[in-house]
């Protein structure tokens, strides 16, 4: 997975615009940056705007020379950022704004009048990441993908318009892969085997889940992730996504990935070899590695996360998935198999059901069970592009409302 910056000079910081900011993914980012300002300097920020003066703290602090928001305007922007600048004490600064729905796009393929960014970082939460997606591969910058979603529902359309070694994946389990991938030939590859913490729920049958709060179902025990991200973790709809990003990141069929579930996230994710040999990743659950990796790939950034500490006691589970309660996983691989404009359908389904299930309207059964709905009355599209997977997931956020709303 050499990357097209990998031959860049190593006596200057790797440039990073960073998307969706101020979320998760956003401001471990930041942190990552902090620790080693000799190997990256945040050069654009974006997010949605829904806390503005986070994003101007975040400009302030990394001196980003271009700064958009979803939501909100460039004057509410740019006061926030004059205000944060005022607090923090520095004079003379005034990065290019943006606003408006195209904000990450135009951010995503910023170059400051001085080329392209060395790497961007989609941490773009949902399907909205995938224009930003595709812009970053046009600007020719090397693609550090935490926004799983824009692969999955484009498909084709993404992988089509990478180079070679592009794309840079940063979910702990697909940076995982790519470690373990290192230890043999693409030709020795057997089977790819992706780790699943089993969510708050794991152990529990599909009767004893009915009845779930959405205050449980954000209770995850191992990662701080956003509510979306959160919630597809407890119905194994994330590993289901994760299972497509597999196949399409690393061009294995679809039967060669398995999922396993390991409660302990220690181990990311395994490669199965030809030889009878698995090699693990391993390392405790700390996002900011895969990042850093994702920032500085094909190399490694020094202590960007603390190690195991095998002096300590400890034990490592392994279990196969219950797929009766959890049939997620296998609903996913359908929709892979089916290709097309199928994936976009599961997880804009899935994106509308979460939000009924928070909003008190659905339980937590009828998340999945409106997805399975949703895609086997779709027809699907002969022809995958931009257009056709906007029309394919409006159709399907609005077939999901109209199931939920007359409890079919």
């Amino acid at each position: 997975m050499q990357t097209p910056g990998a031959e860049q000079r190593l006596d200057s910081p790797r440039s990073v615009i960073l998307l969706g900011s101020t979320g998760s993914i956003g401001t471990q980012a930041i942190d990552v940056v902090d620790r080693a300002p000799h190997r990256f300097r945040v050069t654009a920020l974006a997010a949605g705007g829904g806390n503005i003066a986070a994003i101007a703290r975040q400009a302030v602090h990394t001196r980003a020379e271009a700064v958009g928001i979803a939501a909100g305007s460039v004057d509410e922007l740019r006061t926030e950022i004059e205000d944060a600048a005022e607090r923090q004490g520095v004079g003379g600064y005034e990065p290019e704004l943006f606003s408006g729905p195209d904000a990450a796009t135009r951010i995503a393929a910023w170059d400051g009048g001085s080329g392209p960014a060395d790497v961007v970082l989609n941490g773009i939460t949902g399907s909205i990441g995938l224009a930003p997606t595709l812009a970053a591969l046009r600007s020719g910058a090397t693609l550090a993908l935490a926004n799983k979603e824009s692969l999955i529902v484009g498909g084709a359309l993404v992988t089509g318009a990478a180079a070679p070694g592009q794309i840079v994946p940063v979910d702990s389990e697909h940076s995982a892969i790519a470690q373990c991938l290192r230890s043999g030939r693409a030709g020795e590859v057997e089977k790819l085997i992706l780790t699943a913490s089993g969510g708050p729920f794991r152990g529990r049958t599909r009767g004893e889940l009915a009845h779930v709060t959405p205050a449980e179902a954000l209770n995850h025990p191992t990662w701080d992730m956003g509510k979306v991200v959160t919630t597809n973790s407890a119905t194994l709809v994330n590993k289901g996504l994760e299972l497509i990003e597999a196949h399409l990141l690393f061009g294995v069929p679809l039967e060669a990935i398995d999922v396993v579930v390991h409660p302990q996230s220690v181990v990311h994710s395994m490669v199965q070899f030809t030889d009878g040999s698995i090699i693990a990743q391993a390392s405790p659950p700390d996002m900011r590695l895969p990042i850093a990796l994702g920032l500085g790939w094909p190399d490694r950034v020094p202590h960007a996360a603390a190690p195991c500490d095998f002096t300590q006691a400890a034990s490592w589970a392994f279990e196969p998935l219950d797929g009766e309660a959890f049939p997620a996983v296998a609903l996913a691989r359908d929709a892979a198999r089916r290709g097309g404009t199928f994936p976009a359908v599961f997880n804009a389904a899935n994106e509308e059901a979460v939000e009924a299930f928070h909003a008190g309207a659905i339980g937590f059964l009828d998340i999945v069970d409106t997805v399975e709905a949703v895609l086997s009355e779709h027809d699907g599209s002969p022809e995958l592009t931009v257009e056709s997977v906007l029309e394919a997931e409006e159709w399907a956020r609005k077939r999901a409302h109209d199931r939920l709303d007359s409890g079919r």
